[in-house]
């Protein structure tokens, strides 16, 4: 369904240990906004009924039912650079973006 890189991984492992209660995971969202459209809502939380979840280096992602069309085959991605640091999506599905790169179009 999704990808989780190793880097991001170790990364979310390291924010959810101190960050998030104990048994959390990454919950991803694709929720109506910005403006092409679509963004990502990202937040530390526990699976629900009707949740997906994958589980990868040691990271639980969970996504909603809505969420699951727009985000398969997608890779979550960490990268720290000379511009700043943060995840990314690499998301097959997404046919535009806007300039900032926060929204898309699906």
């Amino acid at each position: 369904m999704i990808t989780l890189t190793p880097v991001a991984g170790d990364k979310l492992k390291e924010l959810i240990a101190n960050e998030a209660e104990p048994g959390s995971g990454l919950r991803v969202k694709v929720v109506p906004g910005g403006c092409s459209g679509f963004e990502y809502a990202m937040t530390f939380d526990t699976p629900g009924d009707g949740d997906e979840v994958v589980e990868q280096h040691g990271v639980r992602v969970i996504i909603d039912r809505m969420s699951v069309p727009y985000l398969l085959g997608s890779e979550f991605d960490y990268e720290e650079g000379f511009q700043g640091a943060g995840f990314r999506i690499n998301n097959p599905n997404s046919t535009g973006s806007c300039g900032c790169g926060k929204s898309f179009t699906a």
